[in-house]
């Protein structure tokens, strides 16, 4: 009897992960708060440049997130030294103060990022991400951005192929 839910169990992995697009995931790990001077660098995989590709964050927070919102500023680093900058902004909570994204201690968001990406220099990518959050009416930045555990970077290919 066991061999056979070992056998199910197994198969049902096997499926499950067949109906994914991801191609790749990173994390890196935060002690519980994200100093406001640390930048998380991710070197991104050589990708198929005739493919296209969504890109995300992964954001995980805890309770002792004080913010209903998540202020990002990214930087995609291209192999030819180019770089495209974005300030983002994230809903992290409901109004009434409800967390979004999955899981119960332990919130996980996954945030877009980018849309139906090609990669058609060769060569190294990679993306920079550091948070920038503010105290209303207050000019200088968040020191310690308290309850963000993870930050990640996730990408999927799309099913949309280049003719």
């Amino acid at each position: 009897m066991d061999k056979k839910i070992f056998v199910l169990l197994f198969f049902g992995v096997m499926m499950s992960s067949c109906d994914s697009n991801q191609i790749h995931s990173e994390y890196k790990s935060l002690p519980n708060h994200w100093p406001i001077d640390q930048t998380l660098e991710f070197q991104l995989p050589e990708l198929d440049s005739l493919k296209s590709f969504n890109l995300f964050f992964n954001i995980r927070n805890t309770n002792d997130y004080n913010f209903n919102n998540l202020f990002l500023i990214t930087s995609m680093n291209f192999p030819n030294g180019k770089v495209v900058i974005d300030t983002l902004e994230y809903q992290m909570a409901l109004p009434d103060g409800t967390w979004l994204g999955s899981g119960n201690r332990i919130k996980e968001n996954k945030l877009w990022y980018k849309e139906n990406v090609h990669f058609f220099e060769e060569g190294l990518y990679s993306i920079k991400i550091r948070q920038a959050m503010r105290n209303n009416a207050s000019v200088e930045g968040v020191k310690n951005l308290e309850g963000i555990t993870d930050v990640g970077v996730i990408i999927e290919e799309t099913q949309e192929e280049r003719e």
